[in-house]
């Protein structure tokens, strides 16, 4: 097992990185369908790739509960990384978490599994981070909502393939719903619960 000391590394500048990386966030956010870069540098064990570990040192502390798919909880060092670094608890009940952090979306859990928020506190939904193939190659999603001038075109392989289906939820649901940070190594893309797909097509 490995021991706290050989765990990898966080952030290297903590502050600056931290400062950095909410930036992008708040950017992915702010302009849906976007790809946004994370240049901060973080250790990261090896079943989280490089943007979705810079996330969690940025946004995880002690009172945000997070939920590991079973792709990262077959990696023991996830939690104990996610733990040491941010303090975070990792829970087993996905409705209770604040985030979710999978590895292997494709099983990702029906998103009734994960929690909406409340009208006075939409804010308290939970927050899906999913690793994918990539972010500038795959079927063409074309994206619609706040933070978007007309339309957008993302073409992305993403998983599972019927994720913008799921989504449609947020629609009946807003002012709760669930919002998406899509990652692949260092970039990100976000999709908040207003956005809507307009069309979809291959590339």
């Amino acid at each position: 097992m490995t021991t706290v000391a050989e765990l990898p590394a966080g952030f290297a500048e903590k502050v600056f990185s931290a400062q950095s990386t909410f930036r992008s966030v708040m950017n992915a956010m702010a302009r849906p369908g976007s790809i946004q870069r994370i240049s901060a540098v973080a250790g990261a064990p090896d079943a989280m790739m490089r943007g979705a570990a810079a996330i969690a040192l940025t946004l995880f502390d002690h009172d945000t509960p997070v939920w590991l798919d079973k792709r990262m909880s077959a990696t023991p060092d996830v939690a104990r990384w996610l733990k040491f670094h941010t303090s975070a608890p990792v829970v087993a009940d996905p409705s209770i978490s604040r985030f979710a952090l999978a590895g292997d979306p494709r099983e990702i859990l029906s998103l009734d599994r994960f929690s909406f928020g409340s009208n006075e506190y939409p804010d308290r939904s939970t927050t899906l981070i999913l690793q994918v193939e990539s972010l500038t190659q795959g079927p063409a999603f074309q994206l619609r909502g706040p933070g978007i001038e007309g339309t957008i075109v993302l073409e992305a392989s993403i998983q599972p393939q019927d994720l913008f289906g799921r989504l449609a939820i947020n629609e009946a649901l807003f002012p709760r719903g669930i919002d998406v940070v899509l990652v692949h190594d260092d970039a990100v893309v976000a999709i908040p619960r207003t956005t809507r797909i307009a069309a979809t097509g291959a590339k």
